[in-house]
């Protein structure tokens, strides 16, 4: 498990852990949960379309993935962004489904781009995916308190001169960075399991953001080393472990919630102490 052959797949593990556990707060604090599962699954027509033209994946993913997060940015705020995110989506969606029906290696390439390869990670994709983890966690760390802000209390922003339209563009080209770093390892059907399951169970946890970003990403990485070492022993998908442990978190920060908020109700006031008279 701890091989030479599989040093590969824990760090590049680790890495995608710690910017979906980053990305994901503010996916889940902004309501752009569908955004961050519309971005990495319609992402993967680059990268079918990349392989097509016998390059290197990671730059197919970047560009379509990029793609989509501008498109999403500059029209969300002329219609309804959940809408224009589906429509992204879906052409997106279209675009690789015409570049996988060009393509040889149909069957092996869609299951690498929509489920991962995780045990199949060499070294000439790890030093993108830690370029692009490097270049993300940097991006969040120069906008953090106006992107907090912006997302939290967007009015508020807006009177102190901080442009919620540039936050929300600055912050879904992060998420296509981290998206295309992520679905190499975990495939674009689990990115969004990996970047919302632990935010959401972390926020359920804390309501301090840089807690709750500390244990998302403690949740993230939990979740990919746990999902390693279970498929490794069974040999079951990657996957199945990634989507039950994340949703496993999410109902405990659910439950530890449940149980806060009934401790907090079923406590009794405290008699007031009468004064002394005279």
């Amino acid at each position: 498990m701890f091989s030479s052959l599989m040093m590969n797949t824990w760090i590049a593990a680790s890495i995608v852990a710690v910017i979906a556990g980053v990305t994901g707060f503010f996916a889940v604090l902004r309501g752009q949960s569908f955004a961050a599962h519309a971005i990495p699954n319609g992402a993967f027509a680059g990268a079918a379309g990349a392989g097509l033209l016998g390059l290197n994946v990671i730059w197919g993913l970047a560009v379509f993935a990029l793609a989509g997060a501008l498109g999403i940015g500059a029209l969300g705020r002329r219609a309804r962004q959940d809408v224009v995110t589906a429509l992204v989506l879906v052409l997106m969606l279209g675009t690789g489904a015409l570049f996988l029906s060009l393509s040889t290696e149909y069957a092996e390439v869609t299951y690498s781009l929509l489920f991962g390869e995780v045990f199949g990670v060499s070294p000439n994709v790890l030093v993108p995916i830690a370029v692009l983890g490097a270049v993300s966690v940097a991006a969040i760390a120069v906008i953090y308190r106006p992107l907090l802000l912006a997302s939290a209390l967007p009015e508020v922003a807006d009177a102190r001169g901080v442009s919620t339209r540039q936050m929300d563009l600055c912050f879904l080209i992060v998420m296509a960075l981290a998206t295309t770093m992520t679905v190499p390892v975990v495939g674009a059907l689990l990115v969004f399991a990996l970047m919302i399951g632990p935010a959401a169970a972390a926020r359920s946890f804390t309501r301090r953001p840089g807690y709750a970003i500390a244990v998302a990403t403690g949740i993230a990485l939990v979740t990919v080393w746990a999902g390693i070492a279970l498929s490794y022993r069974t040999n079951w998908p990657l996957g199945f472990y990634v989507g039950v442990i994340a949703a496993g978190f999410f109902l405990l920060g659910q439950a530890w919630t449940a149980v806060r908020r009934h401790g907090v109700r079923g406590r009794t006031p405290a008699a007031p102490v009468p004064a002394d008279t005279c």
